[in-house]
């Protein structure tokens, strides 16, 4: 069973609910161990002074901020215990803002909070009155031993925390070269625009996030497999090198492009293909070349 990350509230004026905050993520990366390929043995990194080349023991490294090239000043453990905030077990709702308020770039990792023993009450009058007001809160937590901007908001029976990051986290788009002005000013004829708009609604449908994983796990994690039956038998992926047909160059066709993709919007419904189905039309249409080669063989 997951552990919580810590125990303590969440606030909002003068009402307190006991919580825990929870993971909101799964980790289901592939870990990799880097290897000696001579004898296949574990590589161990050391810290070693960079001067000396000797190896340096954990009781002698200390944190540094290199204010300028070459120049550093140490950090005690004592400064950064001093800096951290002094809650580090609540939740406190600074303000209520409208929902979609936010801009989704400063959403950056999901935990959710579970009430603890008889605080359902609490729990449940915040949820459902930020769902009927469509409101978020605006809070502040400390995990470990940093302070974070968060967002509280209503998700089915949860109320899901999600990370924020703050304003001078983010690149300003207009530090980028980015095309403006209107479409006319790049040739787009009203002709191209409604075609866009007709593939866009051919195409669209409901969020389903169980039609997506990860496709280049699961195909890595099927070669791991192979590897491991087969005891250290070479397994390669084979990857198409050909350019996809009508493929992007600076100069597009965007008429023909568009016309092309409503044409195979109106024979195929707009649906998601199961990796399954790809797999086996790609091994159908495999099968002919490999018939034709023995063929020619013989």
């Amino acid at each position: 069973m997951a552990r919580p990350i810590w125990t303590g509230s969440l606030s909002f004026g003068l009402l307190n609910v006991p919580v825990s905050l929870m993971s909101g993520e799964r980790k289901v990366d592939l870990h990799f161990r880097m290897l000696d390929s001579r004898d296949k043995n574990p590589i161990r990194f050391e810290r070693v002074n960079a001067e000396t080349g000797e190896e340096v023991p954990w009781k002698d490294i200390v944190k540094a901020f290199e204010y300028s090239k070459g120049n550093y000043v140490t950090v005690e453990k004592e400064d950064i215990q001093s800096a951290a905030p002094e809650s580090h077990e609540s939740v406190e709702v600074e303000a209520f803002i409208d929902a979609g308020s936010i801009n989704h770039r400063y959403f950056e990792k999901p935990y959710i909070l579970v009430p603890g023993k008889k605080a359902e009450k609490g729990y449940v009058l915040l949820r459902e009155t930020l769902k009927a007001g469509k409101k978020i809160g605006i809070a502040r937590v400390v995990i470990r031993t940093r302070e974070y901007l968060c967002a509280v908001m209503p998700e089915d029976d949860a109320l899901v925390l999600i990370l924020l990051r703050y304003p001078q986290e983010l690149v300003d788009p207009a530090d980028y070269k980015l095309p403006s002005g209107k479409s006319s000013d790049y040739r787009i004829t009203p002709k191209e625009m409604e075609m866009a708009k007709q593939l866009i609604s051919s195409m669209s449908g409901k969020w389903s996030p169980e039609d997506y994983h990860d496709e280049f796990r699961e195909r890595l994690q099927a070669i791991i497999q192979k590897r491991v039956k087969s005891k250290g038998a070479t397994t390669r992926i084979v990857e198409s090198s050909a350019e996809p047909e009508d493929a992007a160059t600076n100069v597009v066709d965007f008429m023909s492009l568009l016309q092309k993709s409503l044409d195979s919007k109106k024979r195929t419904p707009a649906k998601k293909t199961a990796p399954k189905a790809r797999k086996a039309t790609k091994k159908a249409a495999k099968a002919p070349a490999k018939k034709a080669a023995k063929r020619k063989a013989g």
